[in-house]
């Protein structure tokens, strides 16, 4: 049993050491998960599974308590399946739903986007800019990661020589956002056809009435085109506008290749980058990254405790 007991902790340091060096406190997080490493290694269980996440959680005083639990449990079996299948990631939601509960992003494939912004152009309007500019602005997000209520906020004169100025970001933050030297172009292409537009207000994308279309509008021709793509089923959930931006969050972090320093410091940038006021919505990526998963996992000890004895 007090071998068990060392690799249950021995696995929590490693993640405790992982989300601090992204920056959280994870103080109630960890002792909350070092009573999880008793727990199983009183039943002298070395593999996480779900019948055990489930079997502890229901141990808590308060359905609230029980779905803490779960959600720190099932935090740390996701970190451990990434080095070893044996451990098991319970379904979400099990003890009902938290009060805030992600949707699981939809990553998509160069090709993928190619393909949508390529069908965007077959969007029908009442002038010729509505499919200009469904097919820019599809490739502004995947290119960016902005979400969706940022860049129909966007004026023109936030197009500036250093990047596009974020004036309207969630909570209230305004940004700067570096863009590419081919992103700045094609958008200076859009801007000059974007003249066709008679009565053209100062909203960088517009629609035939010279206004940027809703957000609501927006959701609707991107599923229709993911649909008829093959995406996306007739009926239920599927790929949405928003995950152009996590698709932008993945591929960027996967780019870091296999150096997990590189990784985190391209997480605290990262962080600022898409106006994440708090790094550990940073942090919820990796969980769609197994790549990145893996490697930090097999690398935390060496990294992080090693370096540290």
């Amino acid at each position: 049993m007090a071998g068990v007991r060392i690799m249950m902790h021995h696995h929590v340091d490693r993640f405790v050491q992982l989300n601090r060096a992204l920056g959280m406190k994870f103080a109630a997080q960890e002792t909350s998960l070092r009573a999880f490493a008793d727990f199983a290694a009183e039943r002298s269980i070395t593999h996480v599974t779900a019948a055990l996440i489930l079997e502890w959680a229901g141990g808590a005083s308060t359905p609230d308590a029980a779905r803490a639990r779960f959600d720190r449990a099932r935090a740390l079996a996701v970190f451990l399946h990434a080095e070893d299948a044996q451990h098991e990631i319970p379904t979400m939601g099990l003890l009902g739903r938290s009060r805030r509960r992600r949707p699981a992003p939809h990553i998509l494939t160069q090709d993928q986007i190619s393909r949508i912004m390529q069908e965007a152009l077959l969007v029908p309007g009442l002038t010729p800019i509505s499919p200009l500019t469904y097919h820019n602005l599809f490739g502004l997000l995947a290119s960016t990661g902005l979400r969706i209520s940022e860049a129909l906020s966007l004026r023109r004169d936030d197009l500036t020589e250093d990047g596009l100025m974020i004036r309207k970001g969630k909570f209230g933050k305004s940004r700067l956002v570096p863009i590419h030297a081919s992103t700045r172009a094609t958008l200076e292409r859009y801007l000059e056809a974007r003249c066709i537009v008679r009565n053209a207000g100062d909203d960088l994308f517009v629609l035939g009435h010279g206004r940027a279309p809703t957000a609501t509008r927006v959701y609707v021709v991107f599923v229709r085109i993911v649909r008829k793509l093959g995406y996306r089923n007739p009926t239920g959930p599927g790929p949405r506008v928003h995950d152009l931006r996590h698709t932008f969050a993945v591929r960027s972090l996967e780019a870091c290749g296999n150096d997990p320093q590189a990784v985190l410091r391209h997480m605290k940038a990262l962080s600022t980058y898409l106006g994440h006021v708090d790094i550990a919505n940073t942090y919820w990526y990796l969980e769609a990254t197994p790549v990145l998963l893996q490697m930090i996992a097999s690398t935390a000890e060496e990294t992080w405790i090693g370096g540290a004895a």
